[in-house]
């Protein structure tokens, strides 16, 4: 299984941005998404989930600016991201919690994707 992460870039303080997770391979279910970032210095921090009922849940510092959603035809998840701010500016990752099949058995794994910058200028 792998997981596709897409959509960071430079951005005007202010601006948007979609960022992607395309989760794909082997017969699995999806239990949740998450988005982290970690920026120059700093440690990772949990940006935003999302559970396979599609409840979701923030981080203080982006709630009200960044919203988490998936696609469940398309095992994919999305970070809206808008009135980005400098501080905003890191390496966006995306993983997900997955229940995997193996013969007739399911297994639990964890499986993150690469980063995607995001730059905020401002």
């Amino acid at each position: 299984v792998q997981l596709q992460a897409s959509g960071g870039g430079l951005v005007q303080a202010g601006g948007s941005l979609r960022l992607s997770c395309a989760i794909s391979g082997s017969t699995f279910i999806i239990a949740a998404i998450y988005w982290h970032r970690q920026a120059p210095g700093n440690q990772r921090e949990l940006v935003a989930s999302i559970s396979s009922g599609g409840y979701t849940n923030y981080a203080d510092s982006v709630k009200g600016r960044f919203t988490i959603s998936k696609d469940d035809a398309k095992n994919t998840g999305y970070l809206q991201m808008d009135n980005l701010k400098p501080e905003d500016t890191a390496v966006y990752y995306c993983n997900a919690d997955l229940s995997v099949a193996s013969g007739s058995a399911w297994y639990p794994k964890d499986v993150w994707g690469q980063g995607t910058l995001v730059t905020v200028s401002s």
